[in-house]
């Protein structure tokens, strides 16, 4: 994103916007702000990524989409939270797969993906 045309302000507004469609599953606009050169990998103020968003509100498709363009699996929110153990809390059982697939850390966060799948009895989703 060039930055140096936009002011603090906007910039703000554009990555609450992309955090918006991550939230909403809105898969080709997202990209399309990626593309066009927002950071994959943008936080808001609790450290919450595209990523993380699309994972916890169970769009598999977004989240592949993003992974494609390089979002880092394991990048985790201001609260230690990683985005495959959210997908797990939340039951988002295909995003999970997505997330287990592309190689996500089973064990990195808090509470790990292990963890959050032993508390919701869902250690079948994981491999051993």
């Amino acid at each position: 994103m060039n930055s140096a045309a936009l002011t603090p302000e906007q910039t703000e507004r554009v990555v609450a916007l992309a955090l918006d469609l991550a939230r909403e599953g809105r898969t080709a606009e997202l990209v399309e702000f990626v593309e066009h050169g927002l950071p994959v990998d943008v936080t808001d103020a609790q450290s919450n990524s595209p990523l993380m968003l699309a994972a916890y509100h169970g769009h598999a498709d977004t989240v592949r989409a993003l992974l494609r363009l390089g979002a880092d699996p394991d990048l985790r929110n201001a609260r230690d939270q990683s985005p495959v153990a959210g997908a797990l809390f939340k039951g988002e059982e295909d995003v999970a797969a997505v997330l287990v697939e592309a190689g996500a850390d089973l064990d990195a966060g808090t509470p790990t993906a292990r963890a959050a799948a032993a508390m919701f009895g869902r250690a079948h989703l994981l491999p051993g």
